[in-house]
């Protein structure tokens, strides 16, 4: 009993309320709506950090000494648990036939040639880049040739192979009002070992936090493009590298994950932005008849952004 009569079990309700909404918040997210700022939206693409609120409400609880509130809390961590704790996970699942490395190199990258060599240092069959500049793209053609004789650049985005490019074409993300000098997506086919296999390289809008909400109007809009593009796709194996600027669990991506197969390691954690310290993953490796087996984010370049690496096995 504390001052006021009150049992272990009576104190704390305000507290085990909020370890109640916390787990409401990460089950059911998709529920909060995205017609005022896009909240949902911005839940989602924060949404491992919620389960910051657990060890707080802990420490809260602790001293309030409630067990009521104790009890409470194993409901937010257990859900926490379900949905990011298999994406914590860093060890190789497997088995893979070819590796690819995504990165947003920045636009005001002072070293792009150290930056491509710490690519290739990682040894991918596939490197894509983003916001390429006509005054860096020829320093990353020169130190990435050797190795990777086939290009395809369009815009600021490009793919650089082992593997022989064909079928190189834009592709069109532009939300509407943007003009036609925005070129931010690329299609090729690779001629891999194991067949023909699609590769694109897309770079999404970017987003904001303002004071009245998310806005992500034109993101959203550009992976609808993407979506239906992705949709019409003709070759079984299909890779997708690139900056969406969002995280897998944004709503707002559905129309691209929707196409894709979202195995377990594509979901992985693996923050790539911002670089000085990575609070969530907005570079993506998204496969069709095929599988990401593992994704890891790489050490820090002159970008903004880390890059990620995944390796892949394609369906026989």
């Amino acid at each position: 009993m504390d001052a006021t009569g009150r049992s272990a079990w009576a104190r704390g309700r305000v507290l085990a309320s909020l370890a109640v909404l916390t787990a409401a918040l990460l089950a059911f997210h998709s529920a909060v709506p995205n017609t005022v700022g896009r909240l949902g939206s911005l839940l989602e693409t924060f949404l491992p950090w919620l389960g910051l609120a657990v060890p707080l409400l802990l420490v809260l609880a602790l001293l309030r000494r409630s067990a009521g509130a104790l009890v409470a809390l194993l409901l937010p961590a257990a859900v926490w648990a379900t949905l990011f704790g298999g994406r914590m996970a860093t060890e190789d699942r497997g088995a893979y036939d070819i590796t690819a490395v995504q990165h947003n190199v920045s636009d005001v990258n002072a070293d792009p040639a150290g930056t491509a060599r710490a690519l290739t240092g990682a040894g991918p069959d596939l490197i894509a880049l983003e916001e390429l500049t006509s005054a860096a793209l020829p320093v990353y053609e020169r130190v990435l040739a050797p190795e990777y004789p086939y290009r395809a650049v369009r815009g600021t985005v490009g793919l650089w192979s082992k593997y022989p490019l064909t079928d190189v074409r834009p592709v069109d993300i532009r939300p509407e009002g943007v003009g036609k000098d925005w070129n931010r997506g690329v299609r090729s086919t690779a001629r891999t070992p194991w067949g023909d296999v699609a590769v694109y390289v897309a770079h999404l809008p970017s987003v904001r936090v303002q004071w009245h909400g998310f806005s992500s109007g034109r993101r959203d809009e550009s992976a609808g493009l993407l979506g239906v593009v992705l949709a019409a796709e003709q070759l079984d194996k299909v890779v997708l590298l690139g900056d969406l600027n969002s995280t897998v669990d944004d709503r707002g991506l559905t129309p691209v994950t929707s196409r894709m197969r979202m195995d377990s390691a594509a979901r992985d954690l693996a923050f790539s932005w911002p670089a000085a310290f990575p609070v969530s993953r907005i570079d993506h490796i998204m496969t069709r008849s095929a599988t990401v087996t593992h994704v890891r984010s790489l050490p820090a370049t002159g970008s903004d952004h880390l890059p990620v690496a995944a390796a892949i096995t394609l369906d026989r």
